[in-house]
């Protein structure tokens, strides 16, 4: 019997063990066209047999050559890194709200993400994303480091900025949760190589709430929720299970224990990622990274509970060679 793509992964959710552990593999803007220079294939990545299917909440408008600004009126400058960019200004140079107008989402645009998504992919799970969804929107809104003393300088700015960031991403959910959607996914960097960035607790102080609201009114909907961080965020992992967490993304096993965690965690969370962009897709050769991808799926797939990709986008740093020896291994199990 042919198993979808879609109830693979819905199996691994359900923790139980799939026929094959499912896999997802994306790529950077980069990673992609040297990918297909080297296969002579612009249309290679249809071919990668990707389990999940998304929509992301959101827009950017090119104003000049390499420049976009997006629904809060940021500026990023990607003229180098074509994918996501670096912030050119921000828009609270003082920890205030001042005069600035915060936007709604568009929910005609949404409309017509959500109804492709879900009429189009019905043989994957669809994942309805909301990227930078609490303090990274923050932070590109007043800049990391401000922020970062406004939380123990001036927290009743940050409470407003937050509650405002909270207010668009509740009116995105509650129109995406009326779709078919399986999913929605939360991006929102919390770690780094060594612990949170802001601290536990401030992190309890801050993010948490808020963030538990929006996880909330995604499983009153019946959905699954999924939430993205990368860096070492294990200490958190008992909150975001308590406040309904069913995927953790990107399980980065250079600065986590990905068996403890396993063992710890395996029954509440499904992990997605493991396949390390830092220290292993860069570094080792074609040859011997189908062994080190077999072994990560043994170890952390055993049981369900595992989607198997990149810890994140793959970058340009990584050789074609091991994206086509990345592919060619999930889909031979």
């Amino acid at each position: 019997m042919n198993v979808s793509a879609r109830e693979r992964v819905l199996c691994a959710l359900r923790h139980e063990q799939p026929d094959v552990t499912p896999w997802q593999i994306n790529l950077t803007a980069d990673a992609h066209d040297q990918t297909a220079a080297h296969l002579g294939d612009p249309g290679f990545a249809s071919l990668i047999g990707n389990h999940l299917a998304s929509y992301s909440d959101g827009w950017f408008e090119e104003i000049r050559p390499g420049y976009w600004r997006d629904q809060f009126g940021v500026v990023w400058n990607r003229t180098i890194d074509r994918d996501i960019g670096n912030v050119c200004a921000y828009q609270f140079p003082q920890p205030e709200i001042g005069l600035y107008e915060f936007p709604v989402p568009d929910l005609a645009r949404n409309r017509v993400g959500l109804e492709r998504l879900t009429r189009e992919n019905r043989d994957r799970l669809t994942v309805a994303e909301i990227g930078f969804s609490m303090f990274e929107r923050a932070w590109t809104l007043r800049g990391m480091e401000a922020l970062l003393m406004d939380m123990l300088d001036h927290p009743a700015f940050v409470d407003a900025l937050l509650d405002r960031i909270l207010a668009y991403n509740l009116q995105a959910i509650e129109q995406i949760v009326t779709y078919p959607v399986d999913c929605v996914y939360f991006g929102d960097d919390w770690g780094q190589q060594r612990g949170t960035i802001m601290g536990p607790r401030l992190w309890r102080r801050f993010i948490k709430p808020r963030v538990s609201e929006m996880y909330a009114r995604v499983k009153a909907a019946g959905k699954y929720v999924m939430q993205h961080s990368c860096g070492d965020v294990q200490a958190l992992f008992p909150d975001l299970i308590d406040m309904g967490l069913d995927i953790f993304n990107t399980f980065q096993p250079e600065v986590m224990n990905v068996d403890w965690c396993k063992r710890e965690y395996g029954s509440h969370l499904t992990f997605y990622g493991g396949i390390s962009t830092q220290q292993v897709l860069p570094r080792i050769s074609a040859a011997e990274l189908p062994e080190h991808i077999r072994g990560m799926i043994a170890r952390i797939g055993s049981g369900g509970g595992y989607i198997v990709a990149p810890t994140h986008a793959i970058p340009r740093d990584v050789p074609p060679e091991n994206i086509v020896a990345f592919i060619e291994t999930v889909r031979s199990q």
